[in-house]
């Protein structure tokens, strides 16, 4: 289960053939940038969520 080590090299081998050592490179770094803003997108998300949890227990607390 998973992908083994040479199931990463065929990849290569096939992304290098149909995008070509030029582009590889770019492909990268767009690749890392996009997966840089998902993160930063749910990270605020899950901030949210913490930021609204607190909240309902600051009020749970202050009815009591």
């Amino acid at each position: 289960m998973g992908i083994g080590p040479m199931s990463l090299v065929i990849i290569g081998i096939v992304a290098i053939l149909i995008f070509g050592p030029k582009k590889l490179p770019e492909l990268g770094k767009a690749m890392g940038s996009t997966l840089r803003e998902f993160k930063n997108a749910t990270k605020g998300l899950v901030e949210d969520e913490d930021n609204d949890k607190d909240k309902k227990k600051v009020i749970e607390h202050d009815d009591k």
